[in-house]
């Protein structure tokens, strides 16, 4: 499987250090699935902020700080992991940095909206950090003409992980609430549960997966974060001859946008606009990440046979339908048809556009150019999530018309999206 022509790795990369690879996906999975999706965003809302009319918006608006911060570090923080040749230790830091914040989430409760904030803020831009450096890692591993398989390797993989700590998390509450356990008791452990996963499962990734600078790229090691710096602002302005990439980062600010209201708001909605208990939103999140698992791995094959960019425009229109779905739901069933096609649609999307960057990146600058594309998600992450607070909290709490303006950034995402192409091989058609 190391070898060239249709094997999808590249020559010298072994099955386990793909393993290894994927691992990290299945790894911090635990964090986006439990802290962000299914349980402490509600706990948040609900019972940190007190249901406040301002608690949504708190809610999006930390998550916004966090991502500023990404904004303006991660493409340095990636140009230094180049000219160092030290993807892996970086990663080892934020890996550390997430597990210790998501750990110390336990100690918030009710009125502690300060802690809270600042945890989510640290233990969001760790896991951010870290989930750019680990797709640096992907054009090194795969043959250019299987990105998509690959990447859909890692996020279908990294779904399963999601699952298993949001499992024994379930697992966890249903018990604890027949113990006559409230949420400010079983949420905490649920915080310990995660954290404990991530650092265990992340093992085998700083094990197995080897570290590589390209030919060419830059070793000097003395090289500072300011130098980073000025170097990133040279990448961007190298980045103008690389048509189509700076395209699909304006379309992936747009879509990415969109995902992230859905990441960071769907158990919100769920307990606002459906009136979910905590049990189902769980459950809903639980199926979400199966049908994500299946999106991302039966789609990276689909999408290498058709094309990434017209495997992630299906996924956009997908994305549309999702939001009309979620905006139209009375009944529980219609919501958890939206909930199925937003799973199908989250594995899918991201990992067409993580393969996309690799095929628009230049070997010499996988770890500028992925630090440029979470910039871009970044700013998604920014954008969506502040948005969906300000609509509700101008609407009087509508959550609905949060949702509908969502899917507003697919459609603009998509018809960006469009533009990309020329000059491109045809599989990226």
């Amino acid at each position: 499987m190391a070898a060239s022509g249709p094997g999808p790795l590249n020559p010298g990369v072994a099955r386990r250090e793909v393993f290894g690879w994927a691992m990290y996906d299945f790894a911090n999975s635990g964090y986006t699935t439990v802290v962000l999706t299914a349980v402490f965003n509600a706990f948040f809302v609900g019972v940190i902020a007190g249901k406040a009319d301002w608690a949504t918006l708190a809610w999006t608006a930390t998550l916004a700080v966090s991502s500023l911060l990404v904004v303006l570090t991660a493409p340095a923080i990636g140009a230094l992991a180049d000219a160092r040749r030290s993807k892996k230790a970086f990663l080892l830091l934020s890996t550390v940095g997430c597990v210790l914040s998501t750990a110390a989430l336990a100690w918030t409760g009710p009125g502690q909206v300060g802690l809270a904030v600042l945890l989510v803020i640290v233990s969001n831009y760790c896991f951010s950090i870290g989930e750019s450096l680990n797709s640096a890692f992907l054009p090194e591993l795969s043959h250019p003409f299987a990105l998509g398989r690959v990447s859909g390797w890692g996020w279908s993989f990294g779904y399963f992980g999601g699952m298993l700590s949001l499992g024994v998390c379930l697992a966890y509450v249903i018990s604890a609430q027949k113990a006559g356990a409230k949420a400010e008791q079983f949420v905490p452990v649920t915080m310990w549960i995660t954290a404990g996963i991530f650092a265990v499962a992340a093992v085998p990734t700083f094990l197995l997966l080897r570290e590589r600078g390209a030919p060419g790229s830059n070793p000097n090691s003395d090289a500072g974060l300011s130098d980073s710096f000025l170097r990133l602002r040279q990448t961007w302005r190298e980045s103008a001859r690389f048509r189509d990439f700076r395209i699909l980062l304006l379309s992936g600010v747009f879509y990415q946008a969109g995902i992230s209201v859905v990441i960071t708001l769907a158990a919100v909605y769920a307990e606002q606009a459906m009136k979910f208990s905590a049990q189902q939103i769980m459950s809903l999140v639980f199926l979400v990440n199966i049908a994500s698992a299946l999106g991302a791995f039966g789609f990276g094959y689909f999408q290498d046979r058709i094309g990434h960019k017209r495997a992630l425009s299906l996924t956009l229109f997908a994305w549309m339908l999702m939001t009309v779905l979620a905006y139209l739901a009375t009944s529980s069933t219609l919501f958890w048809i939206a909930a199925l096609i937003a799973g199908l649609c989250m594995g899918s999307s991201q990992s067409a556009g993580r393969a996309m960057v690799g095929v628009f990146s230049p070997a010499q600058q996988l770890g500028e150019f992925y630090g440029l594309w979470a910039l871009a998600t970044r700013v998604a992450a920014i954008i969506g999530p502040l948005t969906y607070g300000l609509v509700t909290w101008m609407t009087d709490n509508n959550h609905r018309l949060g949702i509908l303006s969502t899917g507003l950034f697919f459609v603009v995402g998509w018809l960006v999206l469009r533009r990309v192409g020329t000059g491109t091989p045809s599989r990226v058609r």
